[in-house]
């Protein structure tokens, strides 16, 4: 018998907007302009109607990001320590089962990202993640992570449920791990994941047998890394902006 659909009202999205912006010279990349609004009110613009609420992770303008009209949640730690902060953050203030992330400078996301990734984490027979994927490889939307950071020696298996508990977004040219669905229980163990140094997110993801659920187009994963990419008129930008 399969199992029941995860209801919309049962997703808080989360909006990763917590870096530093090293690639924008220290600008808060979430509230640069693109296509006349800022970053993240695109991407909460296509998260909204996928999802029963939303948070924004964010470790400075807390304001600004309000006036966007979502809750505004902080990292435990002062240190921008990447976007696994940020995922636990949402994880501890989240009030749903599921917790649906995206990076504030995805302003082309899909607007089935929630219900691929939740189809996938109720299917029966979901499969685990391939053991010829490198876990070391993540999405190059998840910046900002400490260079110190150094990876966790830490040998905990992964938790075990009939459902899988996490799922994230591949395409042609990759993975995708900061586009990811997780369940909230997974907070403990994101937190003691943290405290022994792990930063990678597609690392943790492998530890939970992550489901990694296949987009034909890469184009909706498009991201803003530069100042020079703000600009729709870029070579790397797609020629349809989506509006």
């Amino acid at each position: 018998m399969p199992n029941p659909p995860i209801a919309r009202d049962a997703i808080t999205g989360l909006i990763l907007a917590g870096g530093r912006g090293q690639r924008m010279g220290g600008r808060d990349k979430g509230l640069q302009l693109f296509d006349g609004q800022p970053l993240a009110a695109h991407v909460l613009a296509r998260l909204q109607p996928q999802v029963g609420t939303l948070l924004i992770s964010a470790n400075r303008n807390h304001a600004a990001y309000a006036a966007l009209g979502a809750d505004v949640v902080s990292d435990e730690t002062q240190d921008f320590a990447g976007p696994l902060a940020g995922m636990l953050a949402g994880l501890r203030a989240a009030k749903t089962e599921y917790v649906l992330t995206a990076p504030c400078d995805s302003p082309l996301l899909p607007d089935d990202l929630a219900a691929r990734l939740a189809a996938a984490l109720v299917a029966p027979g979901a499969p685990d993640i391939p053991a010829s994927a490198d876990p070391a490889v993540d999405s190059p939307s998840a910046e900002d992570i400490p260079p110190q950071a150094a990876p966790s020696q830490t040998s905990s298996a992964p938790v075990s449920s009939p459902l899988a508990l996490a799922a994230y977004a591949v395409t042609s040219e990759g993975p995708h791990p900061v586009f990811a669905l997780l369940h909230r229980s997974l907070a403990d163990d994101l937190a003691a994941t943290l405290a022994a140094g792990e930063h990678r997110v597609r690392a943790w993801l492998a530890r939970h047998k992550a489901v990694q659920v296949h987009f034909g187009d890469e184009r909706p994963f498009y991201n803003v890394n530069t100042l020079d990419e703000l600009h729709t008129d870029t070579p790397r930008a797609p020629r349809d902006s989506g509006h």
